[in-house]
């Protein structure tokens, strides 16, 4: 009798390279609409905060100490759900995360109806996207953190282009996992692009629906799988 068949691991590196493709988004949203800022990549906060801090013409405390403090917030959040939902079936806890994100998403497109990219007004409207496109970020890196997925952080493309050099054959290495770091370089990449477009031509409303749906959709495709009905670890 031969040994029964272990299901296959969830289809997680296609919904990672997805989640990539909406940081590219998001960051369109927050560094072409909001100003010298970003909601998904806290480095380059830290960055614009010493640029500030010093006077610099065109950067401002506030609106980077705040998407710092709210991504810190979805971080902690994430965290402690992360951990209530152990033992529990991996879809649910996946659902759940991906709902959390898209809702603060379209909450954010919501509030971008009455925003102006020129004026950057009205300013409540600018600290409310600010702040609820940094809370999903902060909420997504420590899901994603939580998962353990080698590779693809979905926001984050310094380690991985530096892990593309330093393993190619040209440094006397093997290569290992490239087409994976390619495609989050790529994801990246061509959220950014695309985001861009749609904020330039049409604002910052439809960048944000479309990164909620691309979430929850995402994620619900991958929740199918038969593996995530396995409990979390």
């Amino acid at each position: 009798m031969s040994p029964p068949t272990r299901p296959a691991a969830p289809p997680l590196i296609w919904l990672l390279l997805l989640l990539s493709v909406t940081t590219g988004l998001v960051d369109a949203v927050s560094v072409l609409g909001l100003g010298k800022v970003f909601t998904a990549n806290m480095t380059g906060n830290i960055v614009f905060l010493g640029f500030a801090v010093v006077g610099t013409p065109g950067f401002h405390f506030t609106p980077s100490l705040s998407a710092m403090l709210f991504f810190l917030a979805g971080a902690v959040l994430a965290g402690q759900i992360g951990r209530a939902q152990s033992g529990r079936p991996l879809r649910r806890w996946l659902l759940l995360a991906a709902m959390i994100e898209a809702l603060s998403l379209w909450l954010a497109a919501i509030i971008a109806t009455g925003f102006d990219i020129a004026s950057q007004s009205p300013r409540p409207a600018l600290y409310a996207i600010i702040a609820l496109t940094a809370l999903a970020m902060g909420f997504r890196n420590a899901t994603v953190r939580q998962l353990k997925f080698p590779e693809v952080t979905t926001t984050v493309l310094t380690l991985t282009l530096t892990g593309l050099a330093a393993d190619s054959t040209l440094a006397g290495g093997t290569n290992p996992n490239w087409a994976r770091r390619l495609g989050s370089v790529a994801a990246i990449f061509a959220g950014a692009a695309i985001g861009a477009a749609l904020v330039f031509h049409g604002g910052l409303v439809i960048p944000l629906i479309l990164a909620g749906v691309l979430v929850l959709a995402g994620t619900a495709a991958c929740a199918l799988h038969p593996a995530s009905a396995q409990p979390m670890g």
